[in-house]
């Protein structure tokens, strides 16, 4: 491991917001309302917030919200429904997270992808949402029992799936599945205390559950800067949260071409102690125009090239460009 390269702890969750910018904040919680190994249910929510330059009060610009039944074993959606409604869901029934669900996404919902909308976010956020909610078992189920639980099922080898499960990582156990002893860390409430505005409404869970947050800042000037990090957290018994995941990115753009100029990732909270090298090759995709970010981040950073979850958190900002146009009409309406 390269000296210093540790996730150094959670970051501010959120910083103040800037005058002349646009936050989009986006969340999905996780829970079996029937119990373990029942149904996940996932409730999403995402806003756009306009915090005008002129120090008026914020305006929210559009907000989305998605309900969605998975089966817990294979990932697949079984029910999905979303406010406002949209008729081509139905299209995502049977897609199953992490096989062929963001191909189905990408074709049934181009137009909310073109559009860059809130909902497209949680839409392409059900595979990885659905692939991180069973953590949360493990801070409420007795490890023992959850171990051979996980035993007696089939082995998934992880080996090559990403940076932390490279072949030799000490993440990996002999028959190449992951070991169940996570690093994580305690967070604070996403809002802050003095500017609850500052995120939408988040549920609020005391039972087993899991959650992915999202926060991105965008703000144009000389260039466009972008400001962003995600979460993956669990309720504890005990009360409040712990992190497993969570990264902060920065990021600059040309406001012209929209093509990514810079970008830093900094590793933050992560489960194994290689998690953090997949920081080093964030500068691959420099250059790429932000709208192909979804495309491009897969294409570039494959396998032990990258982290499933930062490259998730990258390819996010391909709807920065939708943040950007709000705040140029918002500049022109003044």
């Amino acid at each position: 491991m390269p000296f210093g390269l540790v996730a150094r702890g959670p970051a501010e969750a959120t910083p103040p917001r800037r005058p002349g910018s646009v936050r989009r904040t986006s969340s999905i919680d996780m829970y079996w309302p029937a119990g373990p190994g029942t149904q996940l249910r996932l409730i999403g929510r995402a806003r756009d917030l306009l915090t005008p330059s002129d120090g008026g009060d914020p305006l929210v610009l559009r907000e989305d919200s998605m309900r969605v039944g998975v089966n817990a074993a294979t990932r697949t959606i079984e029910e999905i429904e979303a406010t406002p409604a949209r008729a081509s869901l139905t299209q995502l029934i049977g897609a199953r997270g992490g096989g062929n669900s963001r191909a189905v996404l990408a074709e049934a919902m181009a137009d909310e992808a073109s559009a860059g909308t809130p909902l497209y976010l949680l839409l392409d956020d059900i595979a990885g949402a659905s692939l991180i909610a069973g953590f949360a078992y493990s801070r409420w189920i007795d490890r023992d029992l959850l171990i051979r639980e996980i035993s007696a099922g089939p082995v998934r080898n992880m080996t090559g799936i990403c940076t932390g499960f490279q072949p030799g990582s000490g993440a990996l156990m002999p028959d190449g599945s992951s070991k169940w002893n996570h690093q994580v860390q305690p967070v604070q409430p996403l809002p802050r205390p003095e500017d609850p505005v500052g995120w939408h409404a988040l549920e609020e869970f005391t039972e087993m559950a899991m959650r992915r947050a999202r926060r991105i800042d965008v703000h144009v000037g000389d260039v466009i800067t972008i400001d962003s990090m995600f979460q993956d957290s669990s309720t504890v018994p005990s009360g409040g949260r712990v992190a497993v995941h969570e990264y902060r990115l920065t990021a600059t753009a040309d406001p012209i071409t929209g093509q990514l100029l810079t970008i830093d990732a900094d590793p933050r909270v992560l489960p194994y102690d290689e998690c953090p090298l997949a920081s080093r090759n964030v500068g691959k995709i420099i250059g790429t125009p932000l709208s192909e970010l979804r495309t491009a981040v897969l294409e570039k950073l494959p396998g032990t090239e990258g982290c499933t979850h930062l490259n998730d958190a990258m390819r996010a900002l391909a709807e920065v460009p939708t943040l950007v146009r709000a705040l140029r009409e918002a500049d022109e309406h003044r």
